[in-house]
């Protein structure tokens, strides 16, 4: 088997399924699979292999995150709204003790004031926001630099 590091996890939080239907000029017009599809290909061309989750419920998050050992070399998340308060996450994604990026379609730094605090972010090795789905392609990147230094 060879030792290449390049498994990543791509974990989508609250309302994320929901794309397509939420407010076009925070989250752009691609729906939730659409999405999904185009992670998929910019994974791809960067040599990575992902593997995706969705979740409205927190507990079940937190319990993704616990079950990545062995199964993802990095994650990739965008947790929606629990960026901004779920310590239970932050705790679960340092027991995760992976290489992650935090992602948001939105720039919530131009949004409302509770969305511009994140719990997770110095967790993490890279965030971005406000791009829509080329920020993905950027998180993947960073995340690939990571894993080839591992």
């Amino acid at each position: 088997m060879p030792d290449t590091r390049n498994r990543v996890e791509v974990m989508h939080g609250v309302n994320l399924d929901q794309l397509g239907r939420r407010a076009a000029e925070h989250y752009g017009d691609l729906t939730f699979t659409q999405l999904e599809v185009a992670i998929s290909a910019a994974a791809d061309e960067l040599g990575l292999i992902t593997r995706f989750f969705q979740t409205n419920h927190e507990g079940e998050f937190v319990e993704h995150l616990h079950g990545l050992d062995g199964l993802a070399d990095a994650v990739l998340l965008n947790p929606g709204a629990w960026t901004h308060y779920s310590y239970a996450i932050r705790d679960a994604l340092e027991l995760a003790a992976l290489p992650a990026v935090e992602v948001h379609l939105s720039d919530v730094e131009a949004r409302e004031e509770f969305r511009r605090h994140s719990v997770l972010s110095d967790l993490c090795v890279g965030r971005v926001a406000g791009k829509g789905p080329d920020g993905y392609r950027e998180a993947l990147t960073r995340l690939g630099e990571e894993l080839g230094d591992g």
